[in-house]
């Protein structure tokens, strides 16, 4: 059910119904799969994802697989990805309230989007240059610069290496589309060299940019800039004409960023939140 999901949303033009680590974790048996003949629902922990598919909305599938989340765990926090009407009039019907938001924007791929995004420090160019991931050998510095740069990050900064193992045996993963920042000065060991990384999702014709991780020491430089830029580059020698990032929507200086960039918005993401917690 959750592949005839996916692929429904696809065929509508709808935002995809599960998030990352919500199928990396209901496909390892870490978390709860709920299923009907028209919806399905992963539980983890107290975080629920559900969707219904786009012909059967407005019977009750959504509500009955809702309750039976709440009976086999406690779900506090649901995500409504594509901020849909039936979602908003499913979080109502259980008093659930708007608790945080995330923004897909996208912007056209062909020349670069602005001189901004052109410009690069020093600090981000004579030193340091971009390379592709070796699985095996970049696994820990990459996983360390990334919990580092999304400490506050709830499902990003999170990731494990089994989570990256996940990612790696996607059918979208490739490893040069996973660029690496080297700072090649710097006096350090080898896993603590990367001063940030630009992890692109290349799939169905859109160039996501999955993760951009700058190191917190060296953030304000105009690291972000030259990844995006480098992003870019990847995704216009691969012919792909559309990128896309999600990005939360009160993150002021990377929305200042990716606007700059030529991003516009596209669509949302909206959490629940169940009444009597906060």
């Amino acid at each position: 059910m959750i592949d005839r999901l996916i692929g429904a949303m696809a065929g509508a033009q709808e935002s995809p119904p599960f998030s990352d680590q919500a199928l990396v974790d209901a496909r390892s048996g870490r978390a709860v799969l709920l299923t009907s003949d028209v919806a399905a629902a992963i539980l983890r922990g107290d975080e629920l994802e559900l969707a219904v598919l786009p012909e059967a909305r407005g019977r009750g599938a959504g509500a009955a697989l809702v309750r039976q989340a709440l009976a086999t765990g406690k779900p506090v926090l649901a995500w409504a990805h594509g901020d849909h009407p039936a979602a908003r009039a499913l979080a109502e019907r259980f008093d659930w309230a708007p608790t945080r938001v995330l923004l897909q924007l996208r912007a056209p791929v062909g020349d670069p989007p602005s001189d901004d995004l052109a410009g690069a420090s020093a600090d981000s160019s004579d030193a340091m240059r971009v390379r592709p991931f070796r699985p095996g050998a970049d696994d820990a510095a990459w996983l360390g610069l990334n919990a580092a740069a999304f400490a506050h990050h709830p499902e990003q900064g999170a990731m494990t290496l089994a989570d990256l193992d996940a990612r790696q045996s996607e059918p979208w993963f490739r490893a040069d589309d996973l660029l690496l920042l080297d700072d090649s000065d710097a006096t350090l060991d080898p896993e603590a060299r990367l001063a940030g990384s630009c992890w692109l999702k290349v799939e169905n014709g859109i160039g996501e940019f999955y993760a951009v991780a700058v190191r917190p020491d060296l953030q304000g430089r105009g690291i972000g800039r030259r990844l995006m830029r480098a992003g870019f580059d990847r995704l216009r020698s691969l012919g792909i004409r559309t990128a896309s990032l999600y990005v939360e929507a009160d993150n002021a200086p990377a929305l200042a960023l990716y606007r700059r960039s030529g991003f516009t918005e596209y669509a949302r993401d909206v959490q629940y939140r169940a009444p009597g917690h906060h």
